[in-house]
């Protein structure tokens, strides 16, 4: 047993190899690692990864690796030989191995009384979803920051609409992401109200608002960037002050739904925009939600 650790001492950082194996591109293994990871204080993996794993020479410098590092092994090898190679190989080193998303899958095939397939790369074909993705990235990207007419914005699933430095445009991006058409609108005082999105009629439109000491911080950061002054109504405590009361009045006025993003990161932000988007689309097909 380690001996206590005395009061009021620092916890120091834990490292382990964790060999990420995938006969595929690897991004779907990468990022439950980093969630589960993140849910230990402290811990801090030493990342080895095997991408497009897909002979037995391939399987067998990967164990050459593990051994020479040794760790926690996790795959989602999908051919049964490579499966067995990769298993028989971490059991001889006494190394353990998960194929991370079994359970899940087990669980699925269990209760659909579906057969599993032994397609590799299956999440990754170029079927409609992924060409769905691509388009609401292109979308993204040309409606972003008030481009396009009203009629152009017609398209979208949701409009963003916020004062400057509110993450609209990394949201919309990862909302592309995930196949969601996302366009955003910047609120500019003098300029840009938002009240030309008042006549949509397809769209979701949504506010997104921020606390004003966060959002001169991050205006002040970007302000550095660019090697300018900070002496600006920009970043003027009042006036963002005012600039974030009005938009938030004028986002209540005209019944849209507001987010904070003070507290949030971009995921979050997206999820929370994801979840209304599905409520407004199962009321309009008569769907509880």
């Amino acid at each position: 047993m380690s001996p206590a650790r005395p009061p009021g001492s620092s916890r120091i950082a834990t490292y382990f190899h964790v060999h990420l194996v995938s006969d595929s591109t690897g991004e779907t293994l990468n990022a439950m690692a980093k969630a589960v990871v993140a849910r230990f204080d402290g811990v801090i993996p030493i990342e080895h990864i095997y991408a497009l794993v897909r002979s037995e020479k391939q399987m067998e410098e990967v164990l050459t690796e593990v051994a020479d590092a040794p760790g926690l092994v996790l795959h989602t090898v999908v051919d049964r030989d490579l499966r067995e190679q990769l298993e028989r190989g971490c059991k001889s080193l006494g190394i353990p191995q998960i194929g991370a998303l079994d359970p899940l899958i087990m669980a699925l095939s269990h209760y659909l009384g579906a057969d599993v397939s032994t397609r590799v790369g299956a999440q990754h074909a170029l079927d409609t979803g992924y060409f769905n993705r691509m388009s609401a990235l292109d979308y993204a990207i040309a409606h972003d920051d008030g481009q396009g007419s009203l009629h152009e914005l017609e398209e979208a699933d949701v409009v963003l609409c916020g004062v400057s430095r509110t993450s609209k445009t990394p949201t919309c991006i990862y909302l592309a992401h995930r196949g969601i058409r996302a366009a955003n609108v910047p609120l500019v005082p003098g300029s840009e109200d938002g009240s030309r999105l008042e006549g949509l009629k397809n769209p979701l439109v949504i506010g997104l608002t921020v606390a004003p000491d966060r959002l001169i911080q991050i205006r002040r950061n970007r302000l550095d960037s660019l090697n300018q002054g900070q002496t600006t109504d920009y970043v003027d405590h009042d006036a963002v002050r005012a600039e974030i009361i009005k938009a938030r009045r004028d986002f209540e006025r005209r019944g849209w739904p507001v987010i904070d993003v003070t507290r949030r990161s971009v995921e979050e932000t997206a999820a929370a925009i994801v979840n209304l988007v599905n409520a407004r689309r199962n009321r309009r097909i008569g769907v509880p939600s």
